[in-house]
């Protein structure tokens, strides 16, 4: 591989220790790395250089990184990966509704960091590769036509509600990436009250039950306690 076709990742981390220890091991594994320390930078950066994805910290010393990512996105859809000692599900949940992508609370393993970047790469380079409006999806034994508005698993067409269809579609068109419980009771519903977010619990229930080989445990829609929902490509 040469190093016009390596993926460039941006590394947005002011802690030196953490940033020397992730660059390396992006460095060993075939990225180009471009290291800033703060979020002025960081959108320079993206803007003038155009990463394939954003690693970014949120405690920046000079704007939030939940700015950084709100300033971003307003014009790019590059996939971010926080990385950040905030553990707290509040701060997920404010980050993915800013427009992150993934989130890997400090301290994480190496493996683990490699195995974000490659899943969120996939993503975003199957979405370039694809029209945003593709008439169909499959994803192991699950099949959708978008296009006829139904469903199969395994072949056999699924007795979905209008809700239910919905809800499906709205994770397959975000596979791989966690979607808040707010974003999916205000796409699915137009609002975030708390009976929206029962209704939610109500919904996926019944979803996983139809399309789950194991309802108990799932492996297709992973639940993030108290943030949300993901579409896992298996």
């Amino acid at each position: 591989m040469n190093n016009a076709v390596k993926p460039r990742i941006l590394l947005v981390e002011d802690d030196l220790t953490v940033q020397n220890l992730v660059s390396t091991a992006l460095d060993l594994h075939g990225y180009v790395v471009s290291k800033v320390c703060n979020g002025q930078a960081a959108i320079m950066d993206a803007v003038s250089h155009g990463p394939s994805l954003i690693m970014l910290d949120l405690g920046l010393p000079d704007i939030d990184g939940i700015e950084v990512i709100t300033k971003i996105r307003s014009w790019s859809a590059v996939p971010i990966i926080v990385i950040s000692a905030r553990s707290e599900d509040s701060d997920k949940i404010a980050a993915l509704d800013a427009g992150a992508d993934d989130y890997l609370t400090k301290p994480f393993s190496v493996d683990e960091l490699l195995a974000r970047v490659r899943a969120n790469l996939r993503r975003s380079s199957m979405a370039s590769s694809e029209s945003t409006e593709a008439s169909t999806f499959d994803n192991g034994p699950l099949h959708i036509d978008y296009a006829a508005g139904y469903a199969t698993k395994d072949g056999r067409e699924l007795s979905l509600t209008p809700t239910e269809y919905k809800l499906l579609v709205l994770l397959a068109k975000n596979v791989d990436k966690v979607l808040t419980h707010t974003f999916i009771t205000r796409e699915i519903w137009g609002t975030s009250w708390d009976s929206d977010l029962a209704s939610l619990r109500v919904f996926m229930r019944t979803l996983r039950k139809k399309i789950e080989a194991d309802p108990s445990h799932p492996k297709m829609i992973q639940t993030h306690m108290g943030v949300g929902y993901r579409m896992q490509r298996l």
